[in-house]
């Protein structure tokens, strides 16, 4: 018998299936949501509108489009990779022609009904089509030069016109996460020594770019650059932001202020307090033990992922999986570095927790197929 047939013939069909869900992780996802529309209800002043209620609905939509997302077979996924790969491409390229601007960028295609944001797509696109490219290509093949100048295409197309959005933290997030994904695979570490000495000379030219003919960065990011190395050098202007988050953060202490009780979000000190910068919300409101409780809600999402991942015998759903939780790993990751210090301000929000639907609904399409990937492998 191949393994594709005992595949099929192991795989739980029907009603079954729902049995086979991970529930503790669908559980743990509602449970950090159900953290952000708290948040959102606090920062609106004790109100569902305008925030925590949409919040609450794209939820909703999310959780069933993850449910049968996760009812379809693996293998189904797998075949759809290249697809979902081309098209997020060519929203992304409609975002240049037919993209509405919104605060100096052109991100999002207005759908009427919503605005798209393509980026968010390629984020899960991206995953797909290097876990399906890898599952096809042998691992004697993995390292060969040749094969590696594939994915490293497939990565470089969509971050270069994310970068001419522009959305510096999601190009971010494409070029890690297809690095990571790349090197579970089997890449050999050779071809990371050599990115990460190009990634010093590229550090090298954009600031030796700064003021010239040839700037590789826009004016607003060196400025966030420079507010991350001295934020106290411009604490009314480029680095209101990064202070205020402080300021939150360190007042809320060990048990915070209290539910409703923040200061700088309730006086309107912190800016984007109900998307990017909602954790320091949190931790103002309840504290060092509010933010290490989300934390520990966040590394049980990991876990399960990981735990998956690992006991998954299909090449294509370890890989598909353990690529969505470093994505999702990076979001987290890299939006409580920025709302500290630690990390410059790329506009990042906090997964499942921030307000924003292109973002929600696209991580509960990838944890869709997390569940697909664990109800349907070989038992």
């Amino acid at each position: 018998m191949s393994y594709l047939e005992y595949t099929v013939k192991t795989t739980p069909t029907g009603l079954r299936k729902i049995l086979f869900l991970n529930w503790p992780l669908a559980l743990l996802l509602t449970a950090v949501a159900g953290v952000g529309f708290l948040m959102l209800y606090s920062v609106a002043g004790g109100s569902f509108s305008p925030w925590a209620e949409p919040q609450m609905k794209r939820y909703i939509l999310g959780f069933v489009m993850m449910l049968i997302v996760a009812m379809i077979p693996i293998w189904f996924w797998r075949n759809m990779a290249a697809l979902a790969y081309a098209t997020s491409m060519l929203l992304l390229l409609a975002v240049e022609f037919f993209g509405s601007v919104g605060m100096g960028a052109q991100r999002w295609i207005d759908l009427g009904f919503m605005r798209l944001q393509p980026s968010e797509l390629m984020k899960i696109s991206l995953i797909m089509i290097l876990a399906a490219y890898y599952d096809w290509l042998p691992m004697n093949r993995v390292s060969r030069p040749v094969w590696v100048m594939v994915p490293i295409a497939m990565i470089l197309l969509p971050v270069t016109l994310v970068l001419g959005q522009p959305d510096l933290g999601t190009a971010i997030l494409l070029l890690t996460g297809g690095g990571v994904m790349m090197f579970v695979a089997g890449v050999n570490w050779a071809y990371f020594a050599a990115v990460i000495a190009f990634g010093i000379s590229l550090v090298t030219a954009v600031f030796q770019s700064r003021g010239t003919d040839w700037q590789l960065l826009a004016n607003y990011q060196y400025r966030r650059i420079d507010t991350f190395l001295d934020p106290s050098s411009d604490p009314l202007g480029a680095g209101y932001h990064i202070t205020q988050s402080k300021i939150a953060l360190g007042s809320g202490g060990w048990t915070g202020r209290g539910f409703m009780q923040g200061t700088q979000s309730r006086l309107n000190f912190l800016p984007e307090k109900h998307t990017d910068f909602i954790f320091t919300t949190l931790a103002e409101e309840f504290g060092f033990i509010g933010g290490v409780s989300l934390l520990g809600l966040y590394t049980l999402i990991l876990v399960f992922c990981v735990a998956t991942a690992l006991s998954n015998r299909d090449r294509f759903s370890s890989l598909l999986t353990l690529g969505i939780a470093v994505t999702f790993f990076l979001f987290l990751a890299v939006n409580m570095s920025m709302v500290m210090g630690l990390a410059p301000v790329v506009g990042v929000p906090l997964p499942l927790v921030s307000y924003g639907g292109s973002a929600m609904m696209v991580l509960m399409i990838g944890f869709g197929l997390v569940q697909s990937a664990h109800i349907h492998k070989p038992r």
